[in-house]
């Protein structure tokens, strides 16, 4: 019986290491309840306007990686609008857009991840609370690359929007 319980906490601890290894992929909020069957991220190529890149669930992390060197190695800070993503490239800009209320934001993506399946982005807690989905952990979202030459003011506000309003003061 011991040893079931040593090889179970050994694995767990292994796995624990692993993720932490590998920088901020997993969301620090709490799942909201979902239905037991996860869609599968659709991936588009964006040619058209209004043909979204992604659509699927996003997370957010936060405070536990904060200073944390992300895969670009950027501290990461959890009110920058900064995003995880798996396959887009590190210094790209995406527009993510709640589908829940129809709230948008660009993010810079500056990490990798989410490797939790089913989850096509992890945004940081800042980009997460202008979404307004801080609170549910979870949210459907869409993705639209962005070209930051192309779209400063979009940009600017949402470095205009990085800082909760009582830190400016």
């Amino acid at each position: 019986m011991r040893g079931r319980i040593a090889h179970g906490l050994m694995i767990a601890l292994l796995v624990v290491g692993l993720r932490a290894a590998q920088g901020p992929n997993d969301s620090e909020a709490s799942s909201a309840p979902t239905r037991a069957v996860q869609a599968k991220p659709e991936i588009r190529n964006q040619t058209g306007k209004n043909q979204p890149y992604q659509i699927g669930t996003a997370s957010w992390y936060g405070e536990y990686f904060v200073g944390k060197p992300t895969a670009s190695g950027e501290d990461f800070d959890m009110y920058d609008m900064t995003a995880a993503h798996p396959t887009l490239p590190l210094g790209s800009y995406v527009r993510v857009t709640n589908l829940r209320n129809g709230r948008a934001v660009v993010v810079k993506v500056n990490d990798r991840g989410p490797i939790v399946p089913g989850r096509i982005i992890d945004l940081s807690y800042g980009a997460a609370k202008v979404l307004q989905f801080e609170n549910r952990g979870l949210q459907k979202v869409r993705l639209d690359l962005v070209n930051p030459r192309t779209q400063r003011r979009q940009v600017y506000e949402t470095v205009a929007a990085n800082y909760p309003v009582a830190e400016l003061r």
